[in-house]
């Protein structure tokens, strides 16, 4: 039955890595890369970096888990879980399957009810998300911003009115381009915050209007880019005299004054009491 995990010896472990500040990797994870029998990594020179930053001697057998050959490691590394190893899957920063290798891996483990585990630790999505200044109480993740310009605009125009505080990645060659097409889609006044180089030394966090923020992009950005837009505005509810010949139309079509209004009213989101009093002094 899918849902239920197996008990056994062997295990999938994802594992978030620092996003550039080796301080930040947690004990854990210390751990994990020197006693793990396999370590999957999506760049094993990063692996080997890290380990020296962090004075970690890696054990276990290190295979390249990048997105071209993930597909082609996950029977491998599967079977080297059936047979009771641990595998530690990491990335080059943050957290396995978030816009990064890993999820084809869980995917394939998870049908098979074979042990998963995480060790928790840093993301760009939510320190990029805690340092904007904009709320975060509900938020939505939308990955990497389209490439091709017709295919962004199009994606920036289905969060014209998402209400949620959105986050995603972007490419410092593309930083700009992006910006000025939300400037022009969204409206040059809506809040963001691009957030790039978080925890290394030139971390920078700026916060603005689109526009103002894709005219300090023109210039150039560089190192890893998360951006974080505030969600659009409740819309302002109709005036209800407006609305009064909406419901004068249902009425007209046989039904009761109270039923149109309620109708209406539940409709646009108005008080029935306000609208009904102003159907009323319509017909008067």
């Amino acid at each position: 039955m899918h849902g239920v995990v197996v008990d056994g010896p062997g295990k999938l472990v994802l594992a978030a890595t620092p996003l550039g500040d080796s301080r930040d990797a947690s004990p854990r994870l210390l751990e994990a890369l020197a006693t793990a029998d396999v370590v999957a990594a999506e760049d094993t020179r990063r692996l080997r970096s890290l380990a020296t930053a962090l004075g970690v001697t890696v054990t276990g057998r290190v295979v390249s888990n990048y997105d071209a050959v993930e597909a082609a490691r996950a029977p491998a590394l599967l079977d080297a879980v059936r047979d009771g190893r641990t595998v530690l899957v990491i990335t080059d920063a943050g957290m396995p399957a978030v816009s990064d290798p890993g999820l084809r891996l869980v995917s394939a483990a998870v049908a098979e009810e074979l042990t998963v585990t995480c060790l928790p630790g840093p993301s760009a999505v939510t320190t990029a998300l805690a340092l904007s200044g904009l709320p975060c109480d509900r938020f939505c993740f939308e990955g990497f911003a389209p490439r091709k310009p017709g295919a962004r605009r199009r994606w920036l125009a289905g969060l014209l009115t998402e209400p949620r505080t959105c986050v995603f990645f972007e490419s410092p060659h593309r930083a700009a381009a992006t910006l000025a097409d939300a400037a022009d889609v969204l409206g040059g006044q809506r809040a963001a915050a691009v957030c790039r180089e978080l925890t290394k030394p030139y971390e920078e966090i700026r916060r603005g209007g689109l526009r103002e923020l894709a005219s300090w992009a023109a210039d150039g950005v560089r190192g890893e880019v998360t951006v974080v837009l505030a969600g659009a505005a409740p819309a302002a509810p109709p005036d209800v005299a407006d609305l009064v010949p909406e419901v004068v139309s249902r009425v007209g079509t046989g039904r009761r004054l109270k039923d149109a209004v309620a109708e209406v009213a539940e409709h646009h989101g108005v008080p029935k009491r306000a609208l009904y009093d102003a159907a009323h002094q319509g017909g008067e």
